[in-house]
């Protein structure tokens, strides 16, 4: 059995990869489930950046288990690319879901609907025991709503219209299944899983 450690204590998060990424004798354990410690500072300027930084630390810190971190966010198109890898903490180090929104519809209070594109991004990183690394990138288009809309899912969601459901719905109004099969990461787990299996 090959374990994978996830940089990640949300289980949300380990169920999506450990269901994509369903590979014959591997399995995929959270930092908390294997009792090891890993949090890195995240001072990379982009995504994959980010994504290297928590792979690397979880991969040492595990005593060089294979690891795959994932660093994800909203990019706006008329916040010139904002809030980008600030999205976790938009409204400060603290910030709740609501702040963050909330300070995103402040920003964009004035900004006319044809001109609120956007799309969530994901980038992957993986690192085998032998030190290899993998990257793999996904994203999905999308518009930025007037108000919240949805109570599913989680961060921007319900302000998020993606392209893929014709502006009739939010990431926040459909099932988890729904989401993964168009959201970024979904989209970066199944460039992962091809190239892993090429490997």
């Amino acid at each position: 059995m090959k374990t994978v450690v996830i940089a990640s204590n949300n289980a949300h998060k380990a169920q999506e990869i450990a269901t994509a990424l369903s590979f014959p004798g591997w399995e995929f354990k959270t930092l908390k489930e294997l009792g090891i410690q890993s949090d890195p500072v995240e001072d990379a300027d982009s995504f994959p950046g980010n994504a290297r930084i928590k792979a690397l630390s979880a991969h040492e810190a595990s005593g060089g288990m294979a690891a795959l971190a994932d660093d994800s966010g909203l990019i706006v198109d008329a916040l010139d690319g904002a809030p980008g890898v600030y999205s976790s903490r938009f409204a400060g180090d603290d910030a709740t879901d609501q702040q963050n929104n909330q300070k995103l519809l402040d920003l964009l209070q004035d900004v006319p609907d044809q001109q609120r594109t956007a799309r969530f991004a994901c980038a992957l990183c993986f690192i085998d025991e032998d030190g290899s690394q993998t990257t793999a990138w996904g994203t999905v288009e999308g518009k930025i709503g007037y108000e919240p809309q949805g109570d599913a899912g989680f961060g921007y969601d319900p302000l998020f219209w993606p392209d893929a459901f014709q502006g009739r719905l939010t990431t926040a109004q459909v099932s988890a299944q729904e989401k993964a099969a168009i959201s970024h990461r979904g989209n970066a787990l199944r460039q992962l899983r091809e190239k892993l299996a090429y490997s």
